[in-house]
């Protein structure tokens, strides 16, 4: 009969394979984000552009009012399907993190977000500096992404703060709004699946993961990753 001793160490070794399965699905969906932006924005791209010339082509060749108005519409419709695509490209896989860093693309992003949905942004990042591990700039990026979304979602909150240190042992954010908070020892939030997925996140670059709440009083995240 196993003892309590053979049971805990079965517990753990479960726990670090769940870990690890988690950490790898994280990064195949990454992958996999990566890959289908890059075939929207080649592929469809491609074909809207395309789509665009042949439509100005026949633009200049056509006289009658009633079939270039349609034509105008045809346009907007195009414009309006270009714009999507880039929409979606950037939510799969942001340009603005692989070319020019994490602190601009958390800036685009929050300031961008924010701005739609009414919020206020206080926002203290690095200037882009010595370049970042993929891992973790993806990491972190996601990171924001899920509390800023989850603040829209759920907060009611007026504004937002965000805080980017890059120190000289660790990367360190903090995130918080000051909206309705919420019971941080409840496990029907803690245990939520855009919660446990930023533990994880931090968990498989061996960094910190932390969230204070409570109700009337905000929210707020920090996340500590070494460099």
């Amino acid at each position: 009969m196993p003892t309590v001793k053979d049971l805990e160490s079965l517990v753990e070794v479960r726990t670090r394979e769940l870990s690890a399965l988690s950490t790898h699905l994280q990064e195949l969906a990454e992958e996999e984000k990566s890959e289908l932006a890059r075939n929207l924005h080649d592929e469809l791209g491609g074909l809207l552009t395309a789509a665009k010339m042949d439509l100005s082509w026949v633009q200049a060749r056509v006289t009658d009012p009633d079939l270039q108005e349609r034509l105008a519409q045809l346009g907007s419709v195009l414009d309006e399907a270009m714009d999507l695509k880039r929409r979606v490209v950037e939510d799969l896989r942001p340009s603005l993190l692989d070319h020019f860093g994490l602190p601009t693309a958390l800036r685009a992003y929050v300031d961008s977000a924010c701005a739609k949905a009414g919020l206020r942004t206080d926002l203290t990042l690095p200037e882009d500096g010595a370049p970042m591990a993929k891992e973790t700039a993806i990491a972190l990026f996601r990171i924001v992404q899920e509390g800023v979304t989850n603040i829209i979602r759920h907060a009611g909150a007026r504004s937002v703060t965000l805080r980017l240190a890059a120190q000289s042992d660790a990367y360190r954010i903090t995130l918080s709004d000051d909206g309705s908070g919420f019971d941080a020892t409840d496990p029907e939030f803690s245990s939520s699946h855009g919660i446990t997925g930023m533990r994880q996140r931090v968990r498989a670059l061996g960094g910190q993961f932390d969230m204070e709440s409570a109700p009337g009083t905000g929210t707020t995240l920090r996340v500590s990753i070494p460099r």
